[in-house]
């Protein structure tokens, strides 16, 4: 009985976890954006993942992002070319997805920059 118990409090803890991980694309990108874009993988156009990415670092990234969304192109991505504003996106929903796709690249960056909790940066020895 104990291990079970075990078992059903693990498989919640992860669930819980996996789910805290997660991001969710917002209402405006699923029903402007998801027949074209995923948050993680490619589908006609890049994963929004990529484009933050291909933009981390730059103070501008989101005003660079809206302004490729609302003139429209291909933007050297090789994989066809979006329409301008998308799916008829308005200048506000172009704001905010344009935002929260640069903010796709912020959580890496703190990662990278910090180590693990309760890990030290290891030193080579010779």
């Amino acid at each position: 009985m104990k291990p079970i118990l075990i078992s059903m409090v693990a498989a919640a803890g992860l669930m819980v976890a996996g789910s805290v991980l997660a991001v969710d694309m917002p209402a405006e990108g699923q029903s402007k954006c998801a027949v074209c874009h995923a948050i993680d993988k490619k589908v006609v156009g890049p994963a929004w993942n990529e484009v933050a990415a291909k933009y981390k670092g730059d103070k501008d990234a989101a005003s660079k992002i809206a302004a490729n969304i609302t003139k429209g192109g291909a933007f050297g991505w090789k994989l066809g070319i979006m329409p301008a504003k998308g799916m008829g996106a308005s200048d506000a929903e172009i704001k905010s997805l344009s935002q929260f796709i640069a903010g796709l690249a912020a959580p890496a960056k703190a990662k990278a920059a910090a180590p693990a909790k309760g890990e030290a940066k290891k030193e080579k020895t010779k």
